[in-house]
Protein backbone atom coordinates (compact mmCIF):
# COMPACT_ATOMS: atom_id res chain seq x y z
CA UNK A 1 0.00 0.00 0.00
CA UNK A 2 1.34 3.46 -0.87
CA UNK A 3 1.99 5.45 1.97
CA UNK A 4 0.42 9.08 2.22
CA UNK A 5 2.45 12.53 1.39
CA UNK A 6 2.86 14.29 4.33
CA UNK A 7 5.41 16.58 2.21
CA UNK A 8 5.36 17.66 -1.38
CA UNK A 9 7.67 20.17 -3.18
CA UNK A 10 7.53 21.17 -6.63
CA UNK A 11 10.51 23.12 -8.35
CA UNK A 12 11.69 25.42 -5.47
CA UNK A 13 13.46 27.78 -6.21
CA UNK A 14 15.29 30.15 -3.61
CA UNK A 15 18.41 32.89 -3.66
CA UNK A 16 20.25 35.08 -1.83
CA UNK A 17 21.65 37.21 -3.98
CA UNK A 18 23.38 35.78 -6.57
CA UNK A 19 23.74 32.33 -4.96
CA UNK A 20 20.76 29.49 -5.53
CA UNK A 21 20.37 28.03 -2.26
CA UNK A 22 17.53 25.79 -4.22
CA UNK A 23 17.26 25.19 -8.11
CA UNK A 24 13.91 23.97 -8.64
CA UNK A 25 13.70 21.36 -6.01
CA UNK A 26 11.26 18.67 -6.28
CA UNK A 27 10.61 16.27 -3.08
CA UNK A 28 8.02 14.15 -2.05
CA UNK A 29 7.88 12.72 1.74
CA UNK A 30 5.53 10.14 2.68
CA UNK A 31 4.50 9.53 6.12
CA UNK A 32 6.89 7.37 7.91
CA UNK A 33 10.93 8.72 8.18
CA UNK A 34 12.30 10.54 5.82
CA UNK A 35 16.18 11.69 5.95
CA UNK A 36 17.50 14.28 4.23
CA UNK A 37 21.01 14.42 3.20
CA UNK A 38 23.51 16.34 1.38
CA UNK A 39 26.58 18.42 1.71
CA UNK A 40 27.22 21.65 3.50
CA UNK A 41 25.25 24.53 1.69
CA UNK A 42 23.50 21.59 -0.74
CA UNK A 43 20.40 23.27 0.17
CA UNK A 44 19.03 21.01 3.64
CA UNK A 45 18.24 24.30 5.73
CA UNK A 46 16.84 26.36 3.55
CA UNK A 47 14.39 23.36 2.30
CA UNK A 48 13.59 22.67 5.87
CA UNK A 49 12.31 25.91 6.76
CA UNK A 50 9.99 26.57 3.97
CA UNK A 51 8.61 23.34 5.01
CA UNK A 52 8.36 24.90 8.19
CA UNK A 53 6.49 28.23 7.20
CA UNK A 54 9.44 30.05 8.36
CA UNK A 55 10.85 31.08 5.00
CA UNK A 56 8.85 32.18 1.34
CA UNK A 57 10.38 30.52 -1.16
CA UNK A 58 10.85 32.73 -4.63
CA UNK A 59 8.93 30.34 -6.73
CA UNK A 60 7.72 27.01 -6.97
CA UNK A 61 4.90 25.12 -4.49
CA UNK A 62 4.93 23.51 -0.87
CA UNK A 63 2.34 21.70 0.95
CA UNK A 64 3.27 19.98 4.41
CA UNK A 65 -0.07 17.71 5.61
CA UNK A 66 -1.95 19.25 2.90
CA UNK A 67 -1.29 22.81 3.18
CA UNK A 68 0.79 25.51 2.41
CA UNK A 69 2.99 26.53 5.34
CA UNK A 70 3.66 30.26 4.73
CA UNK A 71 0.15 30.95 3.96
CA UNK A 72 -2.00 28.70 6.13
CA UNK A 73 1.15 28.71 8.60
CA UNK A 74 -1.53 29.10 11.94
CA UNK A 75 -3.43 26.12 10.67
CA UNK A 76 -0.29 23.89 10.18
CA UNK A 77 1.42 25.08 13.33
CA UNK A 78 -0.79 23.01 15.62
CA UNK A 79 -0.19 19.67 13.80
CA UNK A 80 3.72 19.85 13.62
CA UNK A 81 6.58 19.70 15.94
CA UNK A 82 9.99 21.90 14.94
CA UNK A 83 13.28 20.75 16.43
CA UNK A 84 15.75 24.09 16.10
CA UNK A 85 19.52 23.37 16.06
CA UNK A 86 19.59 26.71 18.44
CA UNK A 87 17.44 29.63 19.68
CA UNK A 88 14.12 30.00 20.89
CA UNK A 89 14.52 29.47 24.31
CA UNK A 90 14.98 32.60 27.07
CA UNK A 91 18.05 31.78 28.32
CA UNK A 92 17.26 32.29 31.88
CA UNK A 93 14.27 29.63 32.11
CA UNK A 94 14.30 25.72 33.31
CA UNK A 95 14.43 23.12 31.12
CA UNK A 96 11.54 21.25 32.78
CA UNK A 97 9.67 24.80 33.64
CA UNK A 98 10.19 25.60 29.62
CA UNK A 99 9.18 22.00 28.26
CA UNK A 100 6.21 21.88 30.96
CA UNK A 101 5.05 25.50 29.68
CA UNK A 102 5.45 24.10 25.69
CA UNK A 103 3.31 21.18 26.80
CA UNK A 104 0.64 23.52 27.88
CA UNK A 105 -0.13 24.59 24.40
CA UNK A 106 -1.11 21.36 23.06
CA UNK A 107 -4.58 19.84 23.81
CA UNK A 108 -3.26 16.01 24.30
CA UNK A 109 0.64 16.45 24.94
CA UNK A 110 2.76 13.43 26.25
CA UNK A 111 3.48 12.84 29.59
CA UNK A 112 5.77 15.27 30.30
CA UNK A 113 7.40 13.78 33.43
CA UNK A 114 8.07 10.18 31.65
CA UNK A 115 9.60 12.25 29.04
CA UNK A 116 12.12 14.12 30.73
CA UNK A 117 13.44 10.47 32.65
CA UNK A 118 13.56 9.41 28.77
CA UNK A 119 15.74 11.96 27.44
CA UNK A 120 18.28 11.94 30.75
CA UNK A 121 16.45 15.33 31.77
CA UNK A 122 15.63 14.85 34.92
CA UNK A 123 19.06 16.18 36.55
CA UNK A 124 18.57 19.21 35.18
CA UNK A 125 15.27 20.30 34.83
CA UNK A 126 15.82 23.13 37.52
CA UNK A 127 19.43 24.68 35.50
CA UNK A 128 18.67 27.36 33.55
CA UNK A 129 18.78 27.06 29.70
CA UNK A 130 22.22 29.07 29.69
CA UNK A 131 24.15 26.84 32.03
CA UNK A 132 22.88 23.07 30.24
CA UNK A 133 25.67 21.34 27.98
CA UNK A 134 25.32 21.02 24.36
CA UNK A 135 24.10 17.52 24.93
CA UNK A 136 21.36 19.04 27.42
CA UNK A 137 20.17 21.27 24.68
CA UNK A 138 19.44 19.05 22.31
CA UNK A 139 17.40 16.89 23.99
CA UNK A 140 15.68 19.25 25.49
CA UNK A 141 15.09 20.60 21.71
CA UNK A 142 14.22 17.39 20.95
CA UNK A 143 11.71 17.10 23.70
CA UNK A 144 9.74 20.53 22.93
CA UNK A 145 9.54 19.18 19.37
CA UNK A 146 7.52 15.89 20.71
CA UNK A 147 6.24 16.46 23.68
CA UNK A 148 2.65 17.90 21.81
CA UNK A 149 2.15 14.74 19.82
CA UNK A 150 2.38 16.31 16.36
CA UNK A 151 1.37 14.62 13.26
CA UNK A 152 4.70 15.56 11.57
CA UNK A 153 7.93 16.42 13.72
CA UNK A 154 10.47 18.23 11.92
CA UNK A 155 14.35 17.17 13.41
CA UNK A 156 17.83 19.21 12.75
CA UNK A 157 20.62 16.57 13.21
CA UNK A 158 19.05 15.56 16.27
CA UNK A 159 21.82 13.85 17.70
CA UNK A 160 24.69 16.09 17.00
CA UNK A 161 26.44 16.29 20.05
CA UNK A 162 25.36 13.67 21.81
CA UNK A 163 27.17 10.76 23.87
CA UNK A 164 26.26 6.97 22.11
CA UNK A 165 24.08 6.35 25.04
CA UNK A 166 22.07 9.62 24.04
CA UNK A 167 22.12 8.71 20.74
CA UNK A 168 20.33 5.38 21.05
CA UNK A 169 17.93 6.47 23.57
CA UNK A 170 16.99 9.56 21.09
CA UNK A 171 16.72 6.87 17.99
CA UNK A 172 14.48 4.85 20.20
CA UNK A 173 12.24 7.28 20.86
CA UNK A 174 12.11 8.57 17.14
CA UNK A 175 10.94 4.76 16.48
CA UNK A 176 8.46 4.67 19.08
CA UNK A 177 6.67 8.32 17.89
CA UNK A 178 6.87 6.44 14.18
CA UNK A 179 5.21 3.43 15.64
CA UNK A 180 2.55 5.42 16.84
CA UNK A 181 1.69 7.26 13.67
CA UNK A 182 3.91 10.21 13.76
CA UNK A 183 6.07 11.30 10.55
CA UNK A 184 9.39 12.89 10.68
CA UNK A 185 11.88 14.70 8.15
CA UNK A 186 15.21 14.69 9.50
CA UNK A 187 18.12 16.28 8.51
CA UNK A 188 21.71 14.66 9.49
CA UNK A 189 25.11 13.95 8.47
CA UNK A 190 25.44 10.43 10.22
CA UNK A 191 24.38 8.13 7.59
CA UNK A 192 24.05 4.90 9.60
CA UNK A 193 21.71 7.14 11.61
CA UNK A 194 19.60 7.39 8.14
CA UNK A 195 20.20 3.38 7.74
CA UNK A 196 19.07 2.96 11.22
CA UNK A 197 15.82 5.25 11.06
CA UNK A 198 14.60 6.29 7.62
CA UNK A 199 12.01 4.73 5.33
CA UNK A 200 13.12 6.82 2.54
CA UNK A 201 16.18 9.18 1.98
CA UNK A 202 16.48 11.93 -0.07
CA UNK A 203 19.82 13.18 -0.72
CA UNK A 204 20.10 16.91 -2.05
CA UNK A 205 22.98 18.98 -3.67
CA UNK A 206 23.50 21.91 -5.54
CA UNK A 207 19.61 22.87 -4.52
CA UNK A 208 18.42 19.98 -6.55
CA UNK A 209 17.38 15.92 -4.94
CA UNK A 210 19.75 14.06 -6.76
CA UNK A 211 18.72 10.80 -5.52
CA UNK A 212 15.95 9.25 -3.56
CA UNK A 213 14.19 6.05 -2.28
CA UNK A 214 14.76 3.78 0.54
CA UNK A 215 18.32 3.00 2.22
CA UNK A 216 17.90 -0.30 -0.04
CA UNK A 217 16.88 0.66 -2.89
CA UNK A 218 19.82 3.57 -2.88
CA UNK A 219 22.17 0.38 -1.84
CA UNK A 220 21.13 -1.66 -4.96
CA UNK A 221 21.59 1.55 -7.18
CA UNK A 222 25.35 1.92 -6.59
CA UNK A 223 28.17 -0.10 -6.95
CA UNK A 224 27.55 -3.84 -7.24
CA UNK A 225 27.78 -5.76 -4.39
CA UNK A 226 29.95 -8.41 -4.12
CA UNK A 227 30.42 -12.11 -2.56
CA UNK A 228 33.90 -13.46 -1.31
CA UNK A 229 35.36 -16.86 -0.57
CA UNK A 230 38.48 -18.24 -0.07
CA UNK A 231 39.79 -21.89 -1.22
CA UNK A 232 42.14 -23.97 -2.82
CA UNK A 233 44.02 -21.84 -5.48
CA UNK A 234 42.98 -21.83 -9.27
CA UNK A 235 39.14 -23.04 -8.67
CA UNK A 236 37.40 -23.78 -12.37
CA UNK A 237 35.99 -19.75 -12.32
CA UNK A 238 34.26 -20.20 -15.52
CA UNK A 239 32.65 -23.24 -14.08
CA UNK A 240 31.70 -21.21 -10.84
CA UNK A 241 30.56 -18.16 -13.70
CA UNK A 242 27.93 -20.74 -15.72
CA UNK A 243 26.21 -21.69 -12.56
CA UNK A 244 25.56 -18.26 -12.03
CA UNK A 245 22.76 -16.51 -12.95
CA UNK A 246 23.78 -14.22 -16.04
CA UNK A 247 24.69 -10.38 -14.49
CA UNK A 248 27.05 -11.85 -12.24
CA UNK A 249 30.80 -12.07 -12.51
CA UNK A 250 33.36 -14.17 -10.94
CA UNK A 251 37.30 -14.07 -10.66
CA UNK A 252 40.05 -15.35 -8.69
CA UNK A 253 41.37 -11.86 -7.09
CA UNK A 254 44.21 -13.52 -4.92
CA UNK A 255 45.55 -17.05 -4.72
CA UNK A 256 42.61 -18.56 -3.22
CA UNK A 257 40.46 -15.57 -2.55
CA UNK A 258 37.12 -15.50 -4.83
CA UNK A 259 34.91 -12.44 -5.72
CA UNK A 260 31.46 -13.18 -6.79
CA UNK A 261 29.50 -9.83 -7.63
CA UNK A 262 26.07 -8.92 -9.30
CA UNK A 263 23.01 -9.42 -7.41
CA UNK A 264 23.48 -10.87 -4.11
CA UNK A 265 20.80 -12.38 -2.62
CA UNK A 266 19.93 -15.63 -0.71
CA UNK A 267 19.43 -17.71 -4.48
CA UNK A 268 23.29 -16.37 -5.29
CA UNK A 269 24.91 -17.75 -2.17
CA UNK A 270 23.28 -21.30 -2.32
CA UNK A 271 24.07 -21.20 -5.78
CA UNK A 272 27.65 -20.78 -4.62
CA UNK A 273 27.77 -22.82 -1.95
CA UNK A 274 26.03 -25.35 -3.98
CA UNK A 275 28.81 -25.42 -6.35
CA UNK A 276 31.46 -25.53 -3.64
CA UNK A 277 29.87 -28.44 -2.39
CA UNK A 278 29.85 -30.03 -6.02
CA UNK A 279 33.54 -29.85 -6.54
CA UNK A 280 34.61 -30.54 -3.21
CA UNK A 281 35.03 -27.19 -1.93
CA UNK A 282 35.12 -26.36 1.62
CA UNK A 283 35.11 -22.62 2.15
CA UNK A 284 37.53 -21.32 4.34
CA UNK A 285 35.94 -17.99 4.90
CA UNK A 286 33.07 -16.41 3.34
CA UNK A 287 31.12 -12.95 3.42
CA UNK A 288 28.80 -10.86 1.45
CA UNK A 289 29.92 -7.52 0.85
CA UNK A 290 27.29 -4.58 0.25
CA UNK A 291 27.44 -1.25 -0.85
CA UNK A 292 26.74 0.96 2.34
CA UNK A 293 24.86 4.38 2.18
CA UNK A 294 27.58 6.34 2.81
CA UNK A 295 29.20 4.95 -0.43
CA UNK A 296 26.43 6.05 -2.38
CA UNK A 297 26.21 9.61 -1.35
CA UNK A 298 29.88 10.10 -1.71
CA UNK A 299 29.66 8.45 -5.34
CA UNK A 300 26.79 10.93 -5.86
CA UNK A 301 28.41 14.61 -4.35
CA UNK A 302 31.99 13.57 -4.56
CA UNK A 303 34.66 13.78 -1.75
CA UNK A 304 36.14 17.16 -1.59
CA UNK A 305 35.55 19.07 1.11
CA UNK A 306 32.54 21.74 1.23
CA UNK A 307 32.35 25.10 3.33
Amino acid sequence: MEREAVVRTADLTMRYGAKAALDGLTLTAAAGITAVLGPNGAGKTTTVEICEGYRRQDSGTVRVLGLDPYREGRELRPRIGVMLQSGGIYPGARAEEMLRHVAGLHAHPLDVGALVERLGLGGCGRTPYRRLSGGQRQRLALAMAVVGRPELVFLDEPTAGLDPQARHATWDLVRELRADGVSALLTTHFMDEAEQLADDVAIIDAGRVIAQGSPEQLCRGGAENSLRFTGRPALDVGSLLKALPPDSTAAETTPGGYRVTGTVDPQLLATVTSWCAQHGVLPERISVERHTLEDVFLELTGKELRA
